[in-house]
């Protein structure tokens, strides 16, 4: 019978090689960044989806409605074909958005959920065939942007005049007119008496 060859088993003391210095393993799964375009008819094919972060600050269209730019918006895209055969985009996003009060002024932070299923077509003509709780995604040219999707949603999702909680529900305006002001009209009636 012959004998195995003996192998020394080095035993490790202290961190490991890639970690001398103490700092702890980061476990997290590694983040994918998200295509500038996607072909929609390979995506739905594959049941591809995506998830992350994206900056508030990357959407140019949106920082126009914002007070600031600061905060990040979290994205779950998913595209799939439901029982109908209908190739659909479902997005999630979920995002602070701080937007100025139109009653106060104040700045505060408006959390925005968006739960949309886009039903993804070719040409408009294609839309009254979606079934009910679709929105229309044209892709003519058959090429998405994801990030311009999850801005438009966004956009969409937007108050159309933004209200602190907690604002006054009413208006009084309490300052009392002065007596005395002279009509603006009264010129006109002068020129209108010496005609």
């Amino acid at each position: 019978m012959a004998s195995l060859p003996r192998t020394r088993v080095r035993q490790q003391t202290g961190p490991p090689a890639v970690d001398r210095e103490g700092v702890k393993t980061y476990h997290r799964a590694p983040m994918v960044a998200l295509p500038e375009r996607v072909d929609a008819s390979r995506m739905v094919q594959a049941r591809r989806s995506f998830q992350g972060k994206l900056p508030l600050a990357s959407f140019l269209r949106l920082r126009e409605s914002l007070a600031g730019a600061e905060g990040e918006a979290d994205y779950d895209l998913e595209f799939g074909k439901d029982e109908l055969g209908v190739a659909y985009l479902a997005v999630r996003v979920e995002a602070d958005l701080p937007l100025t009060c139109q009653r106060t002024l104040d700045v505060y932070r408006e959390a925005v959920r968006v739960d949309q299923r886009l039903g993804l077509i070719r040409e408009e003509s294609e839309e009254a065939a979606l079934p009910p709780g679709y929105e229309p995604l044209l892709i003519a040219d058959g090429q998405v942007s994801l990030a311009d999707v999850i801005e438009d949603e966004l956009i969409l999702a937007l108050p159309v005049v933004p209200l602190k909680p907690g604002a006054p529900v009413e208006w009084h305006e309490e300052i009392p007119p002065e007596e005395g002001d002279p009509n603006p009209f009264a010129a006109l009636a002068k020129l209108k008496k010496t005609q």
